[in-house]
């Protein structure tokens, strides 16, 4: 019974591919592609006057928009023609690349930024589709090529693709591409956030010839209810793709098996297994995965591996693991900005090994897919987190929507990465009726898209029976998620490191527990005594204090301090000290290792699981 409701399941999660995501392409990143970045002509539009005409109608909603409209790319006929714009004249960023971090004049700049870009491409089939692929653009993005609208995207850190067959020329292609990252209230995130907000192409953009009939998306994990089997399954679009063959191939395990699609394309997938190699932090064994269906073969890395929750304990491969982890945000080290690159994501990763992690929390949104495929091959577990953060718009369905699209977005890139432990619908998100329908919605969805994996949210907590002294997670979504999550400040925004002393948790669910959060500010170089806020001294301190706090409470599985690296937050004003900084990260933004960073370290090396 328990394999049967499994398969239905993935059974479910097909049909919600096939009608949600029909489009999203799964594997990019081992595509093979024509790159589109590099250097982007742009124009700086605060008044949107290249998308709106004077009485403020879109200009590509009207029939002849005319040649102010800047996705038609216009040239003046003659010399007497007006053209008051001029994308090849312009200046140029980096793609991939934020504007903040490009432009002094952009630094703060929240608004409108035109980008453009001119290739040629040639099929190497003419019966091949091509689809145009964003890695991310922060927030929204209407996409036109060759004067056409393709669409537009919602979401700063989720990857999409639109179909181009049919839009695309030999030569002389011109890619136009409307950016706008002004945050708004009924935004995923919403108005108020602790980071900044990188506007523009900040991941990769490529060009993916697929055959006509081509492989979009598969699931191909460890059935948790058994880990001799693999179950999951393979999807195929374009033309007819019912009664189709496809054939997945594990060379070092021997396998090589043939399916049959169903009429909507669906081939389900079941194979047993013998000596396997499980995946984990010791051992981040990869097998080599072929796909094939039709004219079509994909390879990819794939971890096999098992995950479930059993009372408090987080089981991997049926053994109790402790996570022993680091929160990220995702900015460069060294020169600042989004992180984009694989040398990038590298870096603040062999930070984190370096500092003893198995484990790391990506705050507060989808990071690069660089970080997940290296974590995969490094051993580094993860959880990632949907950016429904602080106050969204709970009774807003178009907000809903929104957050909705962004999980199923980031499920599709990263659901067979073994290292993905952790789907997070939320972060310190202040409880009420319609906040609780709208996370429970959220949760619902991702376990319909993905079974094998546990959901969690950084949740709220209070006082327990009115004593100050004894704190309780006071949360309804406790009775949702597989992991019991919070953030702390005590010692930093709540009293003083003593006050670490005085307080212990009452913890009443039998579920895993891990602290998403806690930590202090500290400017690397500042010293001063224990109590001298800002100094190393400070830092160092209330993490002692806080380590000897946690490891009191029984159900404690995991930590993720805040965080690995100072990163910045225009909410971070304190001249000489934060200077628009965030300083709780035990490393600063040049590389520099502050004193805490060596006590977490210490405590790692010494943490064991317990019973």
């Amino acid at each position: 019974m328990k394999k049967i409701s499994f398969l239905i399941l993935f059974i479910a999660s097909c049909w919600m591919y096939s009608i949600a995501q029909d489009s999203l392409l799964s594997n990019v990143y081992n595509r093979p592609f024509q790159s589109l970045n590099g250097e982007w002509n742009y124009i700086v539009d605060p008044y949107e006057n290249g998308f709106y005409n004077y009485r403020y109608e879109p200009f590509d909603q009207q029939e002849y928009p005319g040649k102010g409209a800047f996705f038609l790319n216009s040239k003046p006929a003659d010399k007497t023609d007006l053209v008051e714009y001029d994308f090849d004249q312009s200046a140029t960023l980096t793609v991939p690349g934020d504007w903040n971090s490009q432009s002094a004049y952009l630094y703060y700049y929240e608004g409108t930024v035109w980008y453009k870009t001119a290739f040629d491409f040639s099929k190497t089939n003419q019966t091949n589709r091509v689809f145009l692929y964003f890695g991310a653009v922060n927030y929204q993005a209407d996409v036109y090529l060759n004067g056409v609208k393709l669409g537009t995207h919602i979401g700063g850190f989720t990857p999409f693709n639109f179909d181009v067959t049919d839009q695309l020329q030999e030569k002389d292609n011109f890619l136009v591409v409307k950016v706008d990252n002004k945050r708004k209230k009924e935004g995923v995130p919403t108005l108020n956030t602790d980071w900044w907000n990188y506007g523009g192409i900040t991941r990769d953009v490529k060009l993916i010839e697929t055959p006509a009939t081509f492989i979009q998306d598969y699931f191909i994990q460890l059935n948790p209810e058994n880990k001799n089997h693999l179950t999951g399954y393979v999807k195929l679009s374009g033309g007819a793709v019912g009664g189709k063959t496809v054939r997945i191939a594990i060379p070092e395990l021997d396998i090589n098996q043939e399916f049959i699609t169903i009429s909507e394309g669906v081939a389900l997938v079941e194979i047993k297994l013998k000596n396997v190699e499980y995946w984990s932090p010791s051992t981040p064994h990869l097998y080599t995965v072929e796909l094939t269906a039709q004219a079509e073969k994909m390879v990819d890395k794939i971890g096999f591996r098992t995950l479930k929750t059993e009372g408090h304990h987080i089981l991997l491969n049926d053994e109790p693991v402790f996570l022993k982890g680091i929160s990220i945000h995702e900015e460069r080290p060294f020169s600042g900005g989004r992180v984009h690159s694989i040398e990038d994501a590298m870096q603040l990763l062999t930070w984190a090994k370096e500092l003893g992690c198995n484990y790391v929390r990506l705050a507060h949104y989808p990071h690069n897919e660089h970080m997940v495929r290296l974590a995969d091959q490094l051993g580094i577990m993860v959880w990632e987190e949907n950016p429904v953060y602080w106050t969204i718009s709970w009774d807003n369905e178009a907000t809903y929507l929104n957050a909705e699209n962004q999980l199923t977005e980031v499920i599709t890139r990263d659901k067979n990465r073994a290292s993905v432990l952790i789907w997070s619908m939320a972060n310190e998100t202040p409880t009420s009726d319609a906040r609780n329908q709208f996370l429970t919605k959220l949760a619902q969805h991702a376990r319909q898209l993905d079974p094998t994996r546990l959901i969690s949210a950084a949740l709220e907590q209070r006082d327990y029976e009115g004593n100050p002294s004894v704190r309780t997670i006071d949360d309804p979504f406790v009775e949702t998620v597989d992991i019991l999550s919070f953030n702390e400040y005590i010692g930093w925004y709540d009293g003083l490191p003593e006050k670490c002393r005085e307080i212990t948790w009452k913890i009443t669910q039998d579920k895993p527990v891990i602290i998403s959060e806690f930590g202090a500010g500290a400017k690397y170089g500042v010293h001063g005594d224990s109590l001298t806020r800002w100094s190393e001294e400070y830092q160092e301190n209330l993490s002692k204090e806080t380590l000897q706090m946690l490891d009191k409470i029984p159900q404690l599985q995991g930590i993720s301090p805040w965080i690995l690296m100072d990163f910045r937050s225009p909410r971070r004003v304190l001249p000489g000290i934060q200077d628009h900084w965030n300083r709780k990260g035990l490393i600063s933004e040049m590389g520099e290792k502050k004193k805490a960073f060596w006590v977490l370290k210490a405590y790692y090396e010494g943490r064991k699981v317990r019973n």
